[in-house]
């Protein structure tokens, strides 16, 4: 059996450190992920459950977005995957009796680590205006409650619809379409907050806003960038990748402004040598100042543009666009401006170059180590002239590999969730469904935020996620969304956000990806239904989940869409919504005919393993932008200055952690046990400021509004990391990112280039 959530929040005020770790995965990988999965399910539950994710026959991770191979293995799921399985088909439940026994006050003074331990909700649960604890509520009620308040509304632009990653395409494409036959685009996403820089920059300059590569060209790629990023922690399965390449001769450059153990070494715990010696995956580490890319990679430019027969003239000269200005602007890059902005050295960057001009098949990849900053947009187009100056999109084994966080966070974009849709998007809607959806644009997380906070939006609801606790800025966070009206949420397990309301609150409890899913019609004939998702390269497949639902009260995402849209727009709605809910090869089929590359969607998604998604820049080396070929980009290299006495500080993920779910209290890579609340910072910075290890301090941001942003109690841990720069976990440091901090363009929160000071805690 499954041992019992903790009665007690554990006390976090005062971590272990030890030294990091300088190798991933490997024996300890395995037995701390059949611990977490045994607590949470047992054991015979565990062994039943884990040799079902991401087989082609079962269901997709709830965790992040690496693609499947072809040929798979037997348990083809890395440690955390182990974990978010874990959290979902765990044996814990959160019933009525357990709203009774805590109000929401008390809620809202636990951790988001206990929150998440007690387990599955199980019934729909109301908080009435003036109530301080959630009561059971029938769907019917729930629904009526929702209807309420949005027919209530001046202007469906006044109702917010969030969606998280996790949610599968078919209940995305419903859910939008409410929303657009409601007669608003509020649909603000995860999407917002991590790579919709990467989808800025890439819809400019080659034509459309995902990676270029899928997983194969990994494998064939001479050189791999992984730049920004953390795999050990965030994607692990892609370690699995990189050690493939490395097989077939690649070399890796990792640049980033911490040392990360899963690019260090990998032990492949299903390989003998794996669970030996590991396999070295790093050639060389540039250990880059944060927010240092977007100078390095256009001095790397200069570079290349320096040396003889390195530009792929053929190619520049067919396929791009905008070569002579961007040739110019990179030109005059400055060697001493670069090392200043980056914290390299000439000869480290010289070294990149050598490698960069000796590979044809080049490939980049990163993450929000890149997508979270003011100049993310411009940082990520420089990347492409780097690739591009040499040829590398549309060549196998070479492109941009942004890789996505959330397991379907790709495909909600796919399905329309998108606060800016395209024209093209909105007329097949409108021609498949035969009603005018709005064209005005929606509001983003940021502006939607700003929407609560002065009134103009009153009812949000959220399928799936946590929102507050990934939002920017909590405190402004947390008061906007006590605003509203309402507050919905469509949730598997409790989270911070449940306990942040407005003055009416909807916890909505769902299916997850792990458990059956039966509708029944009418005769009450069941019918097993699966969904569909797509992975962070364009590959589209099915997701059977296999256990018994956590409770006879759930339904699935498109159920509750379905019958959400059939109460509040009723008999004049103009889409078959009962039939939806029915049978979702009927969604499917409208989505074949509303979206393209999705042509023929079910007789395709049938095939084990899915299908890839069209990519012109990919396949045929046609660039869809306004040009009609691939974009050079000309910016002014921006990187953070940084005052005296200060430092740059990124938020990041523990090991322990997957976005804001967090699974356990240690971050075993960094040495760091039993606490979150602590501050990684260079030994000699912290010399000059005078912090010794082990001190307590207040990390407090600094920032042009004036306004003092201050989290408290922060453990200092000396740490390798670059000069003048900082890192501390997420959510525990959004408090510091200010709302109107974010990237030009994208208008994504700036997390990772946070000006602080430290200051003594009072906990000292």
């Amino acid at each position: 059996m499954a041992t019992k959530p903790p009665k007690a929040d554990p006390v976090q005020d005062a971590p272990q450190v030890a030294e990091p770790k300088h190798a991933a995965a490997g024996i300890p990988a395995v037995g701390h992920s059949l611990r977490m999965a045994q607590q949470q399910m047992g054991v015979r539950r565990t062994a039943l459950t884990l040799l079902r994710v991401n087989q082609k026959d079962g269901f997709d991770c709830p965790g992040c977005a690496w693609p499947e191979p072809e040929h798979r293995h037997a348990a083809e799921f890395c440690e955390n995957g182990a974990k978010a399985v874990a959290e979902e088909a765990t044996l814990r439940r959160v019933t009525p009796e357990f709203f009774a026994a805590h109000s929401v006050a008390d809620l809202a003074t636990r951790s988001g680590y206990w929150l998440g331990q007690q387990g599955r909700l199980t019934h729909p649960v109301y908080l009435p205006e003036g109530g301080t604890h959630y009561e059971p509520v029938t769907w019917e009620r729930a629904f009526d409650i929702v209807a309420e308040e949005i027919t209530a509304l001046a202007s469906p632009d006044e109702a917010l619809f969030y969606t998280s990653g996790r949610t599968s395409n078919e209940a995305a494409f419903l859910y939008q379409l409410f929303a657009r036959e409601l007669g608003t685009n509020n649909l603000p996403d995860c999407s917002n907050m991590c790579h919709e820089s990467s989808g800025s920059a890439l819809s400019e300059t080659i034509g459309i806003g995902k990676g270029s590569v899928l997983l194969e060209d990994l494998h064939k790629a001479d050189l791999i960038i992984v730049a920004g990023q953390n795999p050990g922690t965030n994607h692990p399965r892609m370690l699995s990748a990189l050690e493939k390449a490395k097989e077939n001769g690649a070399r890796i450059i990792s640049v980033n402004p911490l040392p990360e153990a899963g690019l260090e070494r990998f032990k492949n715990p299903q390989t003998p040598k794996g669970l030996t010696a590991g396999a070295a995956l790093t050639d060389l580490f540039l250990q880059i100042r944060i927010g240092g890319d977007q100078a390095l990679f256009r001095l790397l430019n200069k570079l290349i543009l320096d040396s003889e027969g390195a530009v792929d003239e053929e190619f520049v000269r067919e396929h791009t666009h905008g070569y002579e200005e961007f040739a110019a602007t990179a030109r005059a890059a400055d060697w001493d401006e670069t090392l200043t902005a980056t914290g390299l050295s000439q000869s480290e960057i010289e070294e990149a170059l050598r490698m960069v001009l000796a590979s044809e098949r080049t490939i980049v990849c990163w993450a929000m180590g890149l997508t979270q900053h003011k100049h993310s947009v411009p940082t990520i187009r420089e990347v492409v002239n780097f690739l591009l100056l040499r040829g590398n999109i549309g060549r196998p084994g070479a492109g941009v590999c942004p890789v996505r966080g959330h397991s379907n966070v790709q495909g909600d974009r796919t399905m329309g969730i998108f606060e800016r849709p395209a024209p093209a998007f909105l007329d097949a809607l409108e021609k498949e469904f035969g009603f005018a959806p709005p064209r005005e644009h929606g509001y983003d997380v940021v502006r939607a935020i700003r929407a609560l906070r002065d009134g103009e939006a009153k009812v949000f609801f959220a399928m799936g996620g946590n929102f507050v606790s990934a939002s920017p800025d909590t405190d402004v966070t947390e008061a906007a969304m006590r605003r509203a009206r309402l507050t919905v949420h469509v949730s598997t397990k409790l989270n911070r956000s449940h306990a942040v309301t407005g003055a009416r609150a909807l916890i909505l409890p769902t299916l997850g990806r792990t458990e059956r899913d039966l509708q029944v019609d009418p005769n009450g004939k069941s019918t097993a239904q699966f969904v569909t998702v797509e992975d962070s390269m364009g590959m589209v497949h099915a997701s059977r989940g296999r256990l018994d639902p956590a409770s006879t009260h759930l339904l699935s995402e498109p159920a509750i869409v379905c019958r959400l849209a059939r109460r509040v727009l009723g008999e004049n709605s103009k889409v078959p919504w009962e039939e939806f809910e029915k049978d979702y090869a009927t969604i499917r089929d409208r989505i074949a005919r509303v979206i393209p590359g999705f042509e023929d969607f079910n007789a395709r998604v049938a095939h084990p393993g899915g299908f890839a998604l069209p990519h012109a820049p990919r396949d045929e080396r046609r660039f869809p932008t306004a040009t009609g070929k691939a974009n050079f980009t000309a910016a002014p290299v921006e990187y953070p200055k940084l005052p005296k006495g200060r430092l740059l500080l990124q938020t990041l993920r523990s090991h322990d952690q997957y976005n804001t779910t967090i699974y356990g209290l240690d971050d075993r890579y960094r040495g760091i046990k039993n606490g979150r609340r602590v501050v990684l910072v260079n030994p000699d910075d912290a010399q000059l400021l005078g912090v010794t290890d082990g001190a307590y301090v207040d990390l407090v941001s600094e920032w042009r509004d004036g306004v003092e942003r201050r989290a408290p109690g922060f453990r200092v841990v000396h740490y390798p990391t670059a000069r003048g720069c900082a890192a501390a976990y997420y959510p525990e440091t959004n408090v510091l990112v200010p709302l109107d901090a974010t990237a030009d363009t994208s208008n994504t929160p700036a997390s990772k280039s946070v000006v602080v000071r430290l200051e003594q805690s009072a906990t000292d």
